[in-house]
């Protein structure tokens, strides 16, 4: 049957769902047809004023869809392809007053059950149909879907923890639902409105972004979802906007604590600016810095004893006078009391009257008297000078004869002579006392002036029965001031010598030959003794202690608990006095002293911290530092790199030392292999000065030595056994691995006062003699030479420099009079006057407090708060897995602590670094600073320090 606009109904379903609307019913049970006529304006198609719209089912709770069209004479709704039944449709027609068409407007209900029931690529969809006599129009298509809004987020915002201004992003992913779910923020349970702060933004994704985090932005974060079924919460998210702290301006140094001596002098400086908020990190660094300081002690004046009495004078009074100058006063001190000049008469009271004096009114023959006695005294005086000058002449003439002969042939070289002379053999009629038995087993070197003042000293040094006959005697000449004596083993090393090298090593003695004398000098070189080993020894047993090689930079630290109880050991320590037995492979330099600690056969439960001092200026960047142990057969073993991972030991460069943690006892060292030209060692340059035997000599002898204590404590002990005097502080000089040599050389020696040597002031030394010294001191010597025995100051200066280096003046200004020369210390800090300490006393931290630290951080902590921020809050932050494999990683911690700060004087730097743990760790919060400084107080009292 044929519809409108030619469509046709299907049979059974359009015809007889609707029967009104057929024209013919073509068999069918219902056989109505459409109306012939519609009081609608002829050729207009149905037009939808309302569509139906998407809608939900919410719960159990059916949807009305609703359609409307004009002109219209019937509206049917359509739903997944099939017709809805007539029945379930409710109709409601009108006419349109402003046109007269006739406008229909039908709903229908769907229910959750026809919409689960519906199984469908699609989602369940309605559409309405509408009828003119010209034909029919389609209405969009309508779904309709089961509203739900499922519990759980997808994901949950995080807590975050940032700092002020940095970026803080909250991810929030709502529960799947249908519709989909909005998402609102909220912060402390208050909506969150982005269109108010332009700081914030919540339309990425649902996710909350704050560009730069405020103070104010910490807070409860909470998402919300919610669509027409329900709403949903997420978990709070707390947010913390922390301050790191930073630390103020340092206070200005307090005035020194001791008025007179050594002291020291200390600066503060607060976390404020600005203060730690939130649990932001603490200062880094010291709050308090301390250093030493020395208050000049005030000397009183004292005076002179009184001069002669004067002439007498015409009013018949003569005078004496005296200065405050035994000592003057110096840095404060009281000057002199009492006069400073006296006065009485001369005459005894016999001056006549009118105040004329005696001598006036003598008889003439008196007067022609006293002009005889003047003149003849003016004439002797005369004659006696003359004949004191031409004696004078004569004997610096026979001083210059000698210089002449030996010395100044080899002025030219620009270096120094040194005498190398193999031990004679027995009987030898050139020496003076033959029948001495030389020792085999020593080498020395004597540097300094001889003097040769008799004739037969002459004779014995230039008389060529002294070098020819003896085939085992070899004479160098490399300057022209200062002669070397060496006795030496092997004759044929002296020809291994370098023109312009110096005698360095432990084969140094200065020593004077006196005129004639020969017999004590000769028995100086054979017979001198060597040196006694340095060592020291203690006992400790359960409770530790700490073992101290004075004026050395050598320590070791036995732990408290590293001796079982009941046993104690005999503990030594020992440096190699002699040639280094670790021999350089390469460019590989010795950088410390070897140190021997002991007995090997001695076990420890907890690792011993041994401390060595080196000489490189620390850097990664250039060198590659090694520590080494010698093993039972003499040859060396590389233990470890100082920049590697490892488990078996630990080291901890500082500038000056290395402290290692060893389970072990042995020989140790350390070497250094230079990575690039820019690698430093720190030279310790000082100059020495003694009068020579000649009486207008002054000799200056110049020390560069590598920079560890125990290297500069054997050159004050042997100046000190020559009677040498310290002229100057010593200095550091950064000498670069660049193979540049060292030039040595005297400036400003003030002219007419004093002299030296044509091409003697400056001296070289190659590079190599000073980068492999192997901790063995080098040395350049001087001669500078009064021109009257009245001189008795000396100012000049001595300039050390590499060449394309660093450069170091030593300002020499002293009285070579050993009674108004000014003392200056060898070493500006003693180390203890014990040796051996144990028990308690030995340690910085009491035990008490040392065993609630390391309750507290043993304990792994999830956050990082244990014995692992202890390591970083002291600057331990490389090798952490070897703390990792001990019982008590805290305490290990906490011995290597002891070791590094042997000398700070105070626990400042553990202070810090409990002061801001503590604010996170209650157990630490009784660990106050006044109790850190009563121990720090009772160790320096109890180690004189």
């Amino acid at each position: 049957m044929q519809c409108f606009s030619g469509q046709i109904l299907r049979a059974g379903v359009g015809c007889a769902l609707h029967p009104d609307v057929c024209a013919v019913s073509m068999g069918t049970d219902n056989g109505e047809t459409l109306p012939e006529s519609i009081p609608s304006a002829p050729g207009t198609l149905p037009h939808f004023i309302e569509e139906p719209d998407d809608a939900y089912i919410i719960k159990s709770n059916p949807i009305a869809l609703r359609c409307k069209a004009r002109p219209a004479m019937q509206i049917f709704f359509k739903c997944n392809g099939e017709w809805v039944h007539q029945n379930e449709h409710v109709s409601e027609e009108s006419l349109d007053e402003s046109s007269g068409l006739k406008v229909r407007e039908v709903f229908i209900n769907v229910t959750r059950q026809q919409v689960e029931d519906f199984h469908g690529p699609e989602d369940y969809w309605c559409q309405c149909v509408a009828w003119s006599h010209l034909g029919t129009s389609k209405s969009r298509k309508a779904s309709v879907r089961i509203a739900y809004l499922r519990k759980n987020f997808e994901q949950d915002p995080q807590g975050r923890e940032v700092p002020i201004e940095g970026m803080i992003v909250l991810h929030c992913r709502p529960p799947e639902g249908v519709p989909a779910a909005e998402v609102e923020w909220l912060k402390n349970e208050e909506p969150i409105d982005s269109e108010q702060d332009e700081n914030i933004d919540t339309r990425a994704d649902h996710n909350l972004i704050i560009r730069q985090a405020r103070l104010s932005d910490s807070g409860n974060y909470t998402c919300m979802a919610a669509n027409i079924v329900a709403k949903r919460r997420s978990l709070s998210a707390t947010v913390v906007v922390y301050v790191n702290g930073g630390w103020s301006s340092w206070t200005e140094w307090s005035a020194c604590n001791v008025r007179c001596g050594r002291g020291w002098q200390k600066r503060s400086r607060t976390c404020t600016n600005p203060a730690p908020l939130n649990g932001g990190a603490f200062c880094e660094g010291m709050s308090v810095q301390k250093i030493t300081c020395t208050s000049l002690c005030p000397v009183d004046g004292s005076w002179e004893v009184w001069s002669e009495w004067s002439v007498c004078s015409p009013e018949c009074e003569h005078l004496r006078i005296r200065e405050c100058t035994a000592p003057p006063p110096r840095n404060g001190g009281k000057f002199c009391e009492g006069l400073s000049q006296e006065s009485e008469n001369c005459t005894d009271g016999l001056c006549i009257l009118d105040k004329k004096p005696l001598h006036e009114i003598k008889p003439q023959s008196i007067e022609n008297a006293s002009d005889i006695a003047l003149y003849s005294g003016l004439g002797a005086a005369v004659v006696a000078v003359a004949v004191l000058v031409i004696g004078v002449t004569l004997y610096r003439r026979s001083q210059s004869d000698y210089g002449v002969d030996v010395i100044d042939s080899s002025a030219l070289t620009g270096g120094f002579q040194t005498f190398n002379f193999k031990t004679v053999r027995q009987g030898n009629p050139l020496l003076l006392n033959s029948s001495m038995q030389p020792d085999l087993t020593v080498s020395r070197t004597y540097s300094g002036p001889i003097c040769l003042q008799d004739p037969l000293d002459k004779e014995l040094m230039t008389e060529s029965s002294l070098f020819n006959p003896l085939s085992d005697i070899k004479v160098k000449v490399q300057s022209s001031f200062m002669v070397s004596l060496g006795v030496s083993e092997r004759a044929e090393y002296h020809g291994k010598n370098h023109s312009g090298t110096f005698p360095h090593g432990n084969n140094r003695s200065f020593s004077t030959m006196h005129p004639r004398n020969k017999t004590p000098y000769i028995q100086n070189l054979s017979s001198l003794p060597t040196r006694t080993e340095l060592r020291t020894t203690g006992v400790f047993g359960h409770l530790g202690g700490r073992l101290v090689m004075p004026n050395t930079g050598v320590s070791l630290l036995i732990p408290h608990g590293a001796i079982p109880e009941e046993n104690s050991w005999e503990i030594y320590m020992s440096i190699n006095q002699g040639e280094p037995s670790l021999q350089s492979d390469g460019s590989e330099v010795l950088l410390s002293p070897e140190v021997t600690c002991g007995p090997p056969d001695m076990t420890v439960t907890t690792p011993f911290a041994l401390t060595i001092p080196h000489c490189a200026d620390v850097s990664s960047e250039h060198w590659n530092i090694h520590l080494k142990k010698r093993t039972q057969q003499g040859k060396w073993e590389e233990v470890m790199s100082v920049e590697d991972e490892s488990t078996s030991c630990y080291c901890l460069l500082d500038p000056f030392a290395c402290h290692v943690l060893l389970d072990s006892f042995g020989t140790y060292a350390l070497t250094g292999e230079p990575i690039t030209d820019c690698a430093v060692k720190q030279l310790k340059v000082a100059v020495f000065g003694c009068m020579s035997c000649n009486s207008l000599d002054y000799n200056l002898r110049v020390y560069c030595v590598d920079n560890t204590p125990w290297a500069f404590q054997e050159v004050v002990s042997d100046e000190r056994h020559q009677g040498g005097q310290l002229l100057e502080e010593p200095k550091l000089l950064h000498f670069k691995g660049n193979t540049f040599s060292l030039q040595i050389s005297v400036l400003d020696i003030p002219p007419f006062l004093w002299r030296i040597k044509p091409f003697t002031a400056c001296q070289e030394v190659p590079f190599s003699r000073v980068w492999c010294s192997n901790q063995q001191p080098l040395h350049c010597a001087f001669s500078l030479e009064r021109y009257t025995p009245t001189t008795t100051q000396l100012s000049c200066k001595i300039c050390i420099r590499q060449l394309k280096g660093h450069e170091q003046i030593l300002q020499v200004q002293t009285s070579i009079l050993e009674s108004e020369r000014e003392t200056i210390t060898f070493f500006a800090q003693e180390d203890s006057t014990f040796p051996a300490q144990t028990g308690p006393k030995a340690f910085k931290i009491p035990y008490s407090i040392r065993q609630r630290i390391c309750a507290t951080f043993d304990t792994p902590n999830a956050k990082g708060k244990d014995w692992q921020m202890l390591a970083q809050k002291n600057s331990i932050n490389r090798n952490l897995s070897y703390f990792a494999t001990q019982s008590s990683p805290s305490a290990v911690i906490l011995n290597l602590w002891e070791a590094r700060h042997q000398h700070d004087g105070d626990l400042d730097s553990l202070a810090c670094a409990l002061e801001e743990i503590g604010r996170t760790h209650t157990k630490l919060s009784n660990i106050t600073e006044s109790q850190l400084d009563e121990a720090d107080f009772n160790y320096s009292r109890q180690n004189g320090l």
